[in-house]
């Protein structure tokens, strides 16, 4: 319903760059650059202008803009009001999410579509939050899971509907018989003269636990990465280093660590979103999935991890 050049638009709006947008929407920057030529021919006005080895975008790109928003939420309504007006969907619907939720929230919701809907070809892509916004701007998911973080788009963004889920607290996870396993309460500033193991730049949890170090009031020493759990875990056991681990994530219970939950002011937590284009929330599946995704998400948590008995004297 809407011209795809003009979601070609908003993709080289969202990434700066048309190598970027290429590269979100499986295009070559040649044919995104004749998308935006034939959009700007057919509008009778200019929409870039060459800027060093990039392009900035135009006033009259930036009204296109503001009114393609208007056009995908009311064409996003009216897909709404026709699928609710129809006894059994018919067509794809693809979840994306981030690999926890992967893990634990979609495969029941992509489940409840299947046995609900047996007309509908269901479809899960596990995909880093910043790609879940890429896969919904260019129509490729219906509905996403991701993580909150300063580079989410905000509440207010006009292209998208976001409904908090849950908030997955962060522990620590240090060696056996380490000094911390003998405190009562750990916080983060305990942690700021450790070797630490993240992931790797660029990736949510990098920039998750990175974020949260500077609210504590230091750098953390990034001594190794890892971008699965399991690995970390492995280097963590081996005296490597600590992590900080979401409690969603199980970890093998055959390495010599310890789980220890943080207390205090920051102590961090990742916040889940489910994330759907404005105006699709309506969709019979879009909220038979949101039911089954919360309603999963609600018993989901599992307990702290027990908190150490015995504090050596003089800690605080």
């Amino acid at each position: 319903m809407i011209d795809p050049k003009l979601r070609v638009l908003q993709l080289v709006a969202h990434h700066g760059t048309v190598t970027a947008a290429a590269q979100a929407s499986h295009y070559t920057p040649s044919a995104v650059s004749h998308q935006l030529r034939q959009l700007a021919a057919e509008l009778g006005v200019e929409l870039f202008t060459q800027s060093g080895r990039g392009i900035r975008l135009t006033a009259a790109a930036n009204t296109v803009l503001r009114h393609t928003e208007v056009l995908s939420a009311q064409a996003e309504r009216a897909r709404a009001e026709l699928a609710a007006a129809t006894d059994e969907p018919e067509g794809s619907f693809t979840l994306c999410g981030f690999s926890t939720a992967a893990t634990h929230l979609l495969p029941p919701a992509a489940a409840a579509l299947r046995d609900r809907y047996p007309n509908l070809t269901v479809r899960v892509i596990e995909a880093e939050p910043a790609r879940c916004f890429d896969l919904l701007l260019a129509g490729e998911a219906d509905l996403a899971l991701l993580i909150a973080t300063d580079e989410t788009p905000p509440a207010s963004d006009t292209r998208f509907d976001q409904h908090p889920l849950l908030d997955d607290p962060l522990d620590l996870v240090v060696p056996e018989r380490h000094p911390l396993t003998e405190r009562r309460t750990v916080t983060l500033a305990d942690a700021a003269d450790e070797s630490w193991i993240l992931g790797r730049p660029g990736s949510t949890y990098h920039h998750l636990v990175r974020t949260a170090c500077t609210a504590a009031g230091f750098t953390p020493n990034i001594a190794h990465y890892a971008d699965e759990w399991e690995t970390g875990t492995a280097l963590v056991a081996h005296r490597f280093g600590i992590i900080l681990v979401p409690r969603l994530a199980r970890l093998h219970q055959d390495w010599p660590v310890t789980r220890i939950p943080l207390r205090g002011e920051p102590a961090p937590a990742r916040r889940i979103l489910a994330t759907n284009r404005l105006g699709s929330r309506e969709r019979p599946a879009i909220a038979t999935a949101l039911d089954t995704i919360t309603g999963t998400a609600a018993g989901l948590l599992p307990p702290p991890p027990r908190a150490p008995d015995s504090e050596p004297a003089g800690a605080e």
